[in-house]
């Protein structure tokens, strides 16, 4: 952590009496700068509400914490505000006196005990990389079923990047278990997806429903060579210029593989894709297993909801129409996906007797799509981007939240499951701070708590009279250009004419959707390249240009732009404008042109606009690599692929690896420098030549590809096997796995095949913007502490580390006497509490706390810089957290500050 930021708070601190507003005014330039990294995690389940109704549980994201409301006739009133790990995306209960709360970040699992004083963690669960979603089920309701990747550190199946497996997990403990102190899991449910979201019980509790996040829709690409120029029309641009050969998005229909223009690709097709979005998990079975899967359910699952009666599945989803060509207006392309990217849905799952029934519900069935613009009345009534859904106690109604539409919704079941969900204004509720996320009942006062991730803020909603009550905003972190930017990603009414669409679409929640999509436009014209290209890798007679009809690519995530130069695939967004801002705040402010000719707004944003959505894009950054140790280190073959990527020159350009993917951390470089490249030799014989901009590497593990049964495939070897996803690597999906790319004959690998291999688990484990052990937590109580210590071990050497660049800061959380305290550790590797005058404790003394009744202290590595906030000083104001609370001022805003 950055110790001169103590120092002067040391200075600052001696003249509080006399100088509060001075304090807190230079504390702010010097320690608030910085401090918050924004991860952007979508929030899956974040409130609970208590049996008795007498307490709502809310996960405050941006602050790392669970935020306890006393719920009254009056409204919620704000009693309690418990440290958890970093990004908690869900909360569930377990009974009356516990909560457990999901840190998708920390790859962790609170349990806090609510009916101590304080409220405290009593433990953490380790789980698999990015836990989403959480709910009790099996005997007597006490199991805990968890949705991971399957991946991460925490995992005891090691990482394979090498074959078609399941990327889905669902872990399962046993709350008795774990109070008595065994924390390993019952067992770890694998399914044939990739990392799954939402949960729901069945009403008996005999069943747990688990949805894949990103399933996909049945679509695939051929590459350029399958084609073989036999594209569809149009072929050239509005100027007549040809466009290059590319590769061909195809759908799944009626048993045969079709293009946008219906042609039959069957017979180049190499992929099966079965398509499984929904596994039932027999939950009450001794080692719970998958005994059921759904298809067809939707691209992008968001949550899932049971009707309490009739114990059929809801699943909120969006379906994306990445099987239509081109954005723009459609008049050379004869086909465009503006203002109709993707159909915000309800799908309807009954279960029959030979099977299921799927029924998926368009929320936007009144927009007449055939018109280049949607009309005010249209808008009004649509629906974006349905999260959260809470049923109704007689299972005749539901409730959802339209994150896009700043709205909740109510349908009737019966239209629902009979699919006539009409446009009716008069059934939305519009929530003030926008952005609602999920939503819980309180129906005895005919009130529903809703948590607005906008603002930050849990609201109160009067069903009864469709009206928006009382506001009750969590602490937040966020800078104001976190605050201020965000909307312009989701708000679908302001950024779209039809109000279903915005660019979250895609990117969802800031990332990506995992497909392909051909986003080329016709109707535009070609135009110049200024980018600049690694040496020797354009030539000579190349055409560098940009050509608007650039086929199919995967959807890039919005994480990690700051410092990569040039964006989009090619570096078509590009540029350095006269006030000196970087190539990529000038680049993103290019993507302008995408809500007229993607989105569908009625004009480009307003420049100021612009400029908050691109300040906001920026801050977002990628979570800790899963596959790299905690402790940084590499693995034999990991380090044997680094070696070979930093030393092995290429035929043709005579450059290693690094010299094009440059990887150099400490200047925020992780696979790219912003340079480009040219695809082809350049020459009129070769048709598929284009300027390609070199992408980074901090995503690849995410990557699935599909392989054949030899898991060792060629780029025409057949591929029967059922896959997961239809996209692979490249930059448009159409390359099976890393194997495949790198058999390339660009590259050169002297001892073979075990060589290629070492250099695929160098790239899926390289270095990303935070180190692997941030957000990475543990608690130490008076069990398990030979193991826990060790761990505590490990989370202090990283925080000491501080070259080549700093991996973390450590702070400490919990009970003391009865006391909620925090502390943080300094250069020194001491620890300095949330009370000024305390004198600074060795790693040791806080050891020997945790050992005391009901003083479980939790360890947990944060970013670099955000110590201070993260763990004595909340509001950042120079007055530490606990000589607020003894001076009678609020640790939670800075203009709070004791006389």
């Amino acid at each position: 952590m950055n110790i001169q930021n103590l120092d002067c708070l040391r200075v600052l601190r001696s003249v509080v009496a006399s100088s509060a507003v001075i304090v807190s005014s230079v504390w702010l330039s010097t320690a608030a700068a910085g401090s918050f990294v924004n991860f952007e995690s979508g929030q899956v389940r974040p409130l609970a509400l208590s049996v008795d109704r007498s307490r709502l549980y809310a996960v405050n994201t941006p602050d790392n914490r669970l935020e306890i409301f006393a719920v009254g006739a009056r409204g919620l009133s704000h009693i309690s505000s418990v440290p958890v790990g970093m990004e908690p995306v869900a909360v569930a209960l377990n009974g009356d006196n516990e909560v457990w709360v999901v840190n998708h970040l920390s790859d962790s699992i609170s349990v806090v005990d609510v009916s101590s004083v304080p409220p405290r963690v009593t433990q953490t669960l380790l789980v698999g990389d990015e836990p989403r979603d959480i709910v009790f089920a099996g005997p007597g309701r006490s199991r805990a079923f968890i949705t991971t990747a399957r991946r991460g550190q925490n995992s005891p199946t090691p990482y394979n990047p090498f074959t078609t497996v399941g990327r889905a997990d669902v872990w399962v403990f046993d709350a008795d278990d774990i109070a008595a102190g065994n924390k390993a899991p019952l067992t770890i449910v694998n399914m044939f997806g990739d990392t799954p979201r939402a949960l729901a019980v069945s009403n008996d509790g005999s069943k747990v429903y688990a949805a894949v996040f990103m399933s996909g829709n049945q679509t695939t690409v051929l590459r350029e060579s399958s084609v073989n120029g036999d594209m569809p029309a149009p072929t050239a641009n509005i100027e007549g210029i040809a466009g290059p050969d590319t590769s061909l998005i195809v759908r799944q229909e009626g048993g045969q593989w079709l293009d946008g223009a219906d042609r039959d690709w069957t017979s180049k097709v190499r992929v099966s894709l079965p398509d499984y979005d929904v596994f039932t998990i027999d939950a009450n079975a001794d080692t719970p297993v998958e005994i059921d899967r759904v298809s067809g359910v939707g691209t992008t699952l968001f949550n899932m909801a049971v009707n309490p009666v009739t114990d059929t599945l809801y699943v909120s989803n969006l379906e994306a129409r990445n099987g239509v060509r081109f954005e723009g207006p459609g008049i050379v392309g004869g086909s465009t996906v503006r203002g109709h990217i993707a159909e915000s849905r309800i799908t309807v799952i009954k279960k029959t007797a030979n099977g299921h029934t799927v029924l998926p519900v368009h929320l936007n069935n009144h927009i007449d799509y055939s018109t280049d613009l949607g009309t005010p009345e249209e808008k009004e009534a649509a629906l974006a981007f349905p999260t959260g859904m809470a049923m109704t106690a007689n299972g005749q109604g539901m409730y959802f939240t339209a994150f896009g539409s700043d709205v909740v919704r109510y349908v009737g079941i019966r239209k629902l499951e009979n699919d006539r969900f009409p446009p009716n204004i008069a059934q939305q509720i519009a929530v003030p701070g926008g952005g609602p996320t999920g939503i819980v009942l309180d129906e005895p006062r005919h009130k529903a708590y809703v948590l607005t991730r906008f603002n930050n803020s849990v609201q109160v909603v009067n069903f009864l009279h469709k009206t928006a009550g009382q506001t009750l905003p969590m602490h937040t972190p966020e800078p104001p250009e976190v605050i201020n930017g965000r909307r312009f990603l989701y708000d679908a009414r302001y950024t779209s004419s039809r109000g279903d669409s915005a660019c979250a679409s895609c990117h969802i929640f800031g990332d990506t959707d995992h497909l392909s999509w051909d986003l080329g436009n016709p109707d535009d014209v070609v135009t110049l390249n200024p980018n600049e290209f690694v040496p020797g890798t354009k030539p000579r007679l190349a055409d560098i240009s940009f050509h608007p009809m650039k086929g199919p690519m995967t959807t890039q995530s919005l994480r990690g732009l700051k410092g990569m130069g040039p964006q989009h695939w090619r570096g078509d967004r590009t540029g350095i404008d006269g006030t000196g801002d970087p190539i990529e705040m000038v680049a993103f402010r290019q993507f302008q042109v995408a809500f007229p000719g993607l989105v569908g707004r009625e004009s480009p944003l307003p420049a100021a606009d612009m400029q908050a959505f691109a300040d906001f894009a920026l801050t977002v950054v990628y979570p800790p690599n899963p596959i790299r140790a905690l402790d940084n280190s590499r693995t034999d073959a990991q380090q044997r692929g680094h070696d070979y990527f930093f030393t092995q020159t290429q035929d043709g350009t005579g450059n290693t690896c690094n010299e094009c993917h440059t990887l150099s951390p400490t200047e925020g470089f992780f696979g790219t420098s912003g340079k480009s490249i040219f695809r082809g030799t350049g020459t009129p014989s070769d048709p598929t030549g284009i300027p390609m901009k070199v992408p980074h590497y901090r995503n690849l593990y995410t990557k699935v590809g599909f392989f054949s049964a030899s898991s060792i495939i060629g780029s025409e070897n057949p591929v029967t096997k059922d896959q997961i996803r239809g996209f692979g690597f490249r930059f448009d999906g159409a390359s099976e796995s890393l194997l495949s790319f790198l058999g390339s004959r660009s590259f050169v690998f002297p001892e073979g095949e075990p060589q290629k291999r070492d250099v695929v688990r160098f790239m899926a484990a390289i270095d990303s913007d935070m180190a692997p052990i941030v957000g990475q937590q543990v608690t130490l109580g008076q069990t398990n502490r030979l193991y826990d210590i060790k761990r505590v071990r490990l989370l202090d050497s990283r925080a000491s580390v501080t070259s080549p660049r700093e991996e973390c800061d450590l702070i400490v959380k919990g009970p003391v006497a009865s006391q909620a305290r925090g502390w943080t550790r300094l250069a020194s590797g001491d620890f300095r509490s949330d009370r000024l005058a305390e004198d600074i404790v060795t790693l040791g003394t806080l050891i020997s706390l945790s050992n005391a009744p009901n003083s479980e202290l939790t360890f947990t590595c944060t970013p670099p810089g955000s110590g201070v906030r993260m763990g004595i000083d909340r509001d950042e104001d120079g007055v530490f957290d606990r000589d607020e609370l003894d001076a009678g001022s609020d640790p939670d805003d800075p203009s709070s500050i004791p006389a």
